[in-house]
């Protein structure tokens, strides 16, 4: 990338409008990220670990001044399907949503997506206590 062109990158809402197409190495993982295989022109997190960095505010305008990692706490499924994460940044704690990549971690997705299930808010032997409490009979069957 010549100067030129570097200097337009760092320019308020440039990414919004032209893909991403820099290579980089996960400053969490360490693995190298690139740009095909995402399935989108712009890359924001890592396939692999699914961290990204906290660098905008608004999508695309790199104007946050944080700069932490954001790591993935949950998937949601939007209206028309797609599956997106949801990022929380361990350094000022603001949350983002972001798409999947054609080429993240099926299993790192699925953990997240699996997370309330086993890891419950509640002790699962006390369930039939609570059903009860809330009105049911507390039989499970």
């Amino acid at each position: 990338m010549n100067r030129e062109n570097k200097r337009r990158s760092f320019e308020k809402g440039y990414y919004k409008n032209h893909a991403c197409n820099e290579r980089f190495i996960c400053k969490v993982c360490g693995r190298e990220v690139v740009p095909q295989g995402a399935g989108s022109d712009h890359r924001n997190h890592c396939p692999n670990c699914l961290t990204s960095l906290h660098v905008d505010l608004i999508p695309g305008d790199r104007a946050a001044d944080c700069g932490g990692y954001m790591d993935p706490v949950a998937v949601w499924v939007r209206k028309n399907g797609e599956w997106a994460i949801i990022h929380r940044c361990r350094m000022c704690g603001m949350f983002s949503s972001n798409r999947i990549a054609a080429d993240d971690n099926p299993m790192k997705l699925m953990s997240i997506a699996m997370r309330p299930l086993t890891l419950p808010p509640f002790p699962l032997e006390r369930i039939e206590e609570m059903t009860r409490l809330m009105g049911g009979d507390g039989n499970l069957q």
